[in-house]
């Protein structure tokens, strides 16, 4: 039998060293995501949502690592999201997060807008990498554009 790989989970975006996104995985998937040296998950999915585990927050917690839920709203993301999700990251600052949603459209928009606001990767560099993922629709758009306006340093 194969030995699951992070490439396995649905969508699975490196961004940096220290910071990947993806879509949901299972609960299995959570062994391979602590196994390969992930000290926090970052989930943006609703946990109302189809594809949700009920039981994430246990599940990660069980293979020793943190959990921070920060539910986003697909059709409404907001700038509290934004800011909570900066403040997660923050916290975390020097360990390895994995952050994901249900197909990594919300995470890789969101690690999109950490690189250039926070790390300091230019925005062109920067939607290369989420675009292997998708090209924001137009209430997404609207957020990131708004979201680099506003929060430009």
């Amino acid at each position: 039998m194969k030995t699951p790989e992070l490439t396995d989970i649905l969508n699975y975006l490196p961004t940096t060293a220290a910071l990947s996104s993806a879509g949901q995985p299972t609960a299995e998937q959570f062994a391979t995501v602590a196994a390969a040296g992930f000290e926090v998950v970052i989930n943006l999915a609703l946990s109302t949502s189809d594809a949700a585990l009920p039981n994430e927050s246990d599940i990660v917690a069980a293979h020793g690592m943190t959990y921070v839920h920060i539910p986003v709203v697909w059709e409404n993301p907001t700038m509290q999201d934004l800011d909570d999700f900066f403040a997660a990251m923050d916290a975390h600052h020097g360990q390895k997060i994995f952050l994901h949603c249900i197909v990594n459209k919300r995470a890789s928009a969101f690690g999109f807008l950490y690189s250039v606001l926070r790390a300091g990767i230019p925005v062109a560099e920067a939607e290369k990498t989420m675009h292997h993922i998708w090209r924001p629709n137009h209430t997404w758009k609207r957020f990131i554009d708004a979201a680099l306006s506003e929060k430009a340093t």
